[in-house]
């Protein structure tokens, strides 16, 4: 089914020569903007002209991946400063740490 999709989507794509898009430019840059533009020189794909949208689009899918790869690479970073320690269980800091703010607030009352 997903394959079907995919050739439908494809088969939606519109593909000129590039002399075409030469001379129609403006009739090319209104058809990118609901679907990219094939335009081919010898009868090779060279270029896909897309719209603003689309592009945005794969520009942020790009940074997410970025994102996703800067925090892996953190991650290892971490794990090898760790050198195999572990750390302490985060309820734990955090129950000391409400002790100790129970404490000098009893403290200060005194």
């Amino acid at each position: 089914m997903i394959n079907r999709l995919i050739n439908r989507k494809v088969a939606m794509l519109k593909t000129i020569s590039a002399t075409k898009a030469r001379i129609n430019f403006g009739d090319v840059m209104k058809q990118a903007k609901t679907a990219p533009v094939i335009v081919e020189r010898a009868g090779k794909a060279e270029v896909v002209i897309l719209s603003k949208k689309a592009y945005d689009q794969l520009i942020g899918a790009k940074e997410k991946t970025d994102l996703k790869k800067k925090f892996e690479e953190l991650h290892a970073q971490i794990r090898g400063e760790l050198a195999g320690r572990t750390l302490p269980d985060p309820a734990d800091i955090i129950r000391q740490g409400r002790e100790e703010r129970d404490e000098q607030i009893t403290d200060s009352l005194h």
